[in-house]
């Protein structure tokens, strides 16, 4: 593997962090976007580097604050982060890892989820990690606790304080055997970059498969670890002794492409969305065509317009391989415009219709269902904590003032004052810049009519 030179020392946060945007909606949605690496996986995959003995390449990188976020943690860490602005290449060298004060890693954290991934990598270089009070989208309960409980199986000691937990690994780490509970992204991740290098076998039960995973899988293959996955969400990982630096290419974010895609729905224009793929997007493509979309498969990426009146669709989120929860909220924006009567049944996180509060304001006909909806066949098994959404459409949007709540609902706030007559103000839009990149300049070459407030 040869270092890349001329790497920048410098990575900016993407536009769109300005508090507010003014935005003249009523027009279609056309041109091109690109996307690039999941925020799902890149953040991760750096992460991950820290595991090597050797810097680490990664292609792809996106421009957005999560990013930042992680570099900055890594760096307190030690780890040497060089990049190329212009392609999104990052170079990880973890040479001179080291242990980071609390108050610095709590600094650098922010809202951030990903420091408590950090345990495991620390864990086996350092012997010890500290993980301060994590935020992240205010979208539902995420506990901690399948990560720990996990942890504690592997032999690490967790201790908890007023400014966060600690963990140490007196006897260092060692495979075991863990079922989780529910096929969580966060928890599988935990637990494989721990097991790589912990003694002996990780037998993983009811694992989270979601390609961000396989391709996570693939970055620890590239650097010299054992895994190998098996029918039934079971993943087996035989510990070894070191491993190297890697280089990879990042897989395309499919949340961000399904994003622009419920935009081109929503405003009756038509996106390319360049660097998406097939195969990550087959359920997504599907509801696409349920609801009156069309789509055209490419080499370089998937174009997406209307294929007529959008119609009515019932939907249930889960894990893979079925419904992103990060998919259903810019769709609903889009089912507003449907003719009939939608269904939203959200399986995943118990919190995540507040966005919707918004869309009724700007004239949606929008009910949520706090305890979910007993009617009709059911694919995805039925939980306590889920919700469902109804949405009787079309009903005509109009502009209004907004406050982003989350991430995925910041986007879908957005594209309905993109879809709404007249003119939105959306405040609190700096929360988008955690996972898309360079939004405001995606919609000036969409042909969006806006202005930052500042």
């Amino acid at each position: 593997m040869t270092l890349l030179n001329g790497l920048a020392s410098t990575y900016g946060r993407t536009g769109g962090s300005g508090e507010a945007l003014a935005i003249r909606g009523g027009r279609p949605l056309r041109g091109r976007v690109d996307v690039k690496g999941a925020k799902n996986l890149v953040t991760k995959a750096m992460v991950a580097a820290l595991l090597g003995e050797s810097p680490s390449i990664l292609h792809d990188v996106p421009d957005i604050s999560d990013v930042s976020v992680v570099r900055s943690l890594l760096e307190v860490h030690g780890v040497r982060v060089t990049t190329n602005d212009e392609d999104g290449t990052f170079v990880l060298d973890p040479a001179d890892v080291a242990s980071a004060h609390m108050e610095e890693i709590d600094a650098h954290a922010g809202a951030s989820r990903i420091p408590i991934l950090f345990c495991g990598p620390l864990l086996h270089q350092l012997g010890q990690a500290f993980i301060p009070d994590l935020g992240g989208c205010r979208i539902g309960d995420r506990p901690i606790d399948f990560h720990l409980d996990a942890l504690r199986k592997f032999g690490a000691v967790v201790e908890k304080l007023p400014s966060g937990i600690r963990l140490s690994a007196p006897n260092g780490l060692r495979g075991a055997n863990i079922h989780l509970p529910y096929p969580s992204v966060g928890a599988t991740e935990q637990v494989l970059l721990t097991a790589v290098r912990a003694a002996g076998v990780t037998e993983l039960r009811n694992a989270a498969i979601e390609p961000e995973i396989m391709d996570l899988i693939a970055v620890l293959q590239k650097m010299g670890a054992i895994i190998s996955y098996e029918p039934n969400r079971v993943i087996l990982i035989e510990g070894v002794d070191r491993l190297a630096g890697y280089e990879h290419r990042a897989i395309f974010d499919r949340n961000e492409a399904a994003s622009w895609a419920s935009a081109a729905l929503a405003t009756d224009g038509e996106i390319f969305v360049a660097g998406a793929r097939q195969q990550e997007m087959l359920t997504f493509l599907n509801v696409v065509r349920k609801v009156g979309g069309d789509f055209d498969i490419r080499e370089d990426g998937i174009l997406f317009r209307r294929g007529g009146p959008l119609r009515p669709v019932t939907v249930e989120t889960d894990v893979h391989p079925g419904f992103m929860t990060d998919w259903q909220q810019p769709l609903i924006v889009a089912l507003t415009q449907a003719g009939g009567r939608s269904i939203v049944h959200e399986t995943v996180y118990e919190n995540r219709f507040g966005f919707t509060q918004a869309l009724v304001k700007m004239g949606a006909d929008i009910v949520v269902h706090p305890h979910g909806l007993q009617e009709g066949p059911r694919r995805v098994p039925r939980r306590n904590l889920e919700q469902a959404a109804v949405i009787n459409g079309p009903t005509p949007l109009t502009g209004a003032e907004i406050t982003v709540p989350d991430l995925r609902g910041g986007y879908s706030h957005v594209i309905a004052a993109l879809t709404a007559t007249g003119e939105s103000v959306v405040h609190n839009v700096g929360i988008i810049s955690r996972g898309y990149e360079k939004l405001f300049d995606k919609l000036n070459a969409l042909g969006a009519d806006f202005d930052v407030l500042g």
